[in-house]
């Protein structure tokens, strides 16, 4: 790993990462905020920022920081896809660089490099022992970020101790975001979609951890893309833990997830300090 850039920030520092991601099969970049004192066991909450995004836009705008300085917590943001002149890419704003999708590509040419879900689950977190934090961890994000927030903590249950997402893209597989994205990244099998898809797989099994979930009513995304009303009927299905908070008059930006993220990071650290 190369660090590539340092600012000190409540007592803590913000750190700047780039790796060679064998799953993305090429250079990749992430943040790293450590808390003061922070030591082995310090618990990490990792980030999923939204569509045309890197890792820099939820360091700089969510203000995070300084309730993860009192709390205690690590904050880890990857990039939103993988980048450079050799990885496939479109012309729209929702597919390709910057739009990954947190999933492993299976169609051609994207398959190479589009292996967000491994890079995520299994890659990232090495780095992460590597700098030397082996807490427990959660994970949280925003638009296509909540939806891999969400997906990918129900694929890997095993993996964190509480979920949470911003305006997340609650049914994929039934939007206009979703379906341009799986159909290129997955082909055309909609089981195969139906494993992403944060309300299918939510309304066939429980979640073994409480689920967080924030968005504005004023969000212009909120009912043709989020369909998060989709989430709240799989979690009644399933029996599973759903806090659903709807809010008047915030957008999709980062002055909506600025409002709310201590209370998802408080929310977080109750069950990683548990």
């Amino acid at each position: 790993m190369e660090l590539i850039d340092e600012h000190r920030a409540f007592g803590g520092a913000q750190q700047r990462y780039k790796v060679q991601s064998k799953s993305l099969a090429g250079e990749s970049i992430f943040s790293v905020f450590l808390p003061p004192n922070w030591s082995a066991d310090t618990p990490v909450l990792y980030w999923l920022s939204g569509l045309t995004c890197t890792d820099e836009n939820f360091v700089q705008k969510a203000g995070a920081q300084r309730v993860a300085a009192e709390l205690g917590i690590a904050l880890v943001a990857p990039d939103t896809s993988p980048r450079g002149d050799e990885v496939a890419n479109d012309d729209s704003y929702d597919l390709g660089q910057g739009a990954g999708f947190y999933l492993n590509a299976t169609q051609q040419p994207w398959q190479r490099h589009y292996q967000m879900e491994t890079f995520i689950v299994n890659e990232l977190p090495e780095y992460v022992r590597e700098l030397g934090l082996h807490g427990k961890a959660s994970i949280s994000g925003h638009s296509m970020g909540g939806h891999g927030a969400l997906v990918l903590g129900l694929r890997h249950p095993e993996r964190y101790c509480s979920v949470s997402a911003f305006s997340p893209i609650a049914n994929p597989s039934d939007c206009g975001w979703g379906e341009k994205a799986f159909g290129t990244y997955l082909g055309n099998d909609k089981s195969v979609w139906y494993q992403h898809d944060a309300s299918k797989l939510l309304s066939e099994h429980k979640a073994p951890w409480p689920i967080l979930v924030d968005v504005g009513l004023a969000d212009q995304f909120l009912t043709e893309q989020l369909k998060v009303e989709r989430l709240e009927q799989a979690a009644a299905k399933s029996g599973s833990e759903l806090e659903l908070n709807r809010h008047e008059g915030y957008d999709h930006s980062y002055f909506f997830v600025s409002s709310f993220i201590e209370n998802h990071l408080r929310f977080h650290a109750g069950y990683l300090k548990a």
